[in-house]
């Protein structure tokens, strides 16, 4: 009789169905997997620890894979950050994927107060304020967010 019937095996397919539709941090994959599996928590760290040690799940491409979606998306570093850690990936997997992304955060931060805003600078302080907030909620850092200012306000609009 094949292994197909075993709990560690109905769980170990489940988690590869999940991983090839996309990366998943462990944590994700876990909570997934208890979700759809209660009865089966106790064998979840087993097939996991597997899965690592076979390449097949790493928090490390997941943080690479999802730092550059959201840099796609105009989002900053901070909030990249913040959803990393929340979706249990270590800090230093979190920020290593942000650097290799090697982005350039103020000039994407520019980038989005162009497409949100056109060229045109703000005319008055409460539209410079609500333009800050756009790209505080984004997660860019202050200094991305006052050079983007400073360049916007610099343009010209012919």
């Amino acid at each position: 009789m094949s292994g197909e019937g075993k709990p560690e095996h109905r769980l170990r397919l489940a988690a590869m169905n999940a991983l090839a539709r996309r990366e998943h941090s462990r944590a994700e994959l876990r909570e997934k997997l208890v979700r759809k599996h209660p009865d089966l928590d106790a064998l979840c760290a087993p097939v996991l620890d597997r899965l690592e040690r076979e390449g097949l799940l790493s928090d490390r491409r997941f943080a690479e894979a999802f730092a550059r979606s959201r840099v796609r998306r105009g989002q900053g570093p901070l909030r990249i950050l913040a959803e990393l850690r929340r979706r249990g990936v270590a800090d230093d997997d979190a920020e290593d994927a942000l650097a290799e992304a090697g982005v350039d955060w103020t000039s994407l931060a520019f980038d989005e107060l162009l497409k949100r805003f056109g060229e045109h600078p703000p005319q008055e302080a409460r539209d410079k304020s609500r333009r800050m907030r756009f790209l505080q909620q984004r997660g860019f850092p202050g200094e991305a967010i006052r050079e983007a200012l400073r360049r916007v306000e610099g343009s010209t609009v012919g």
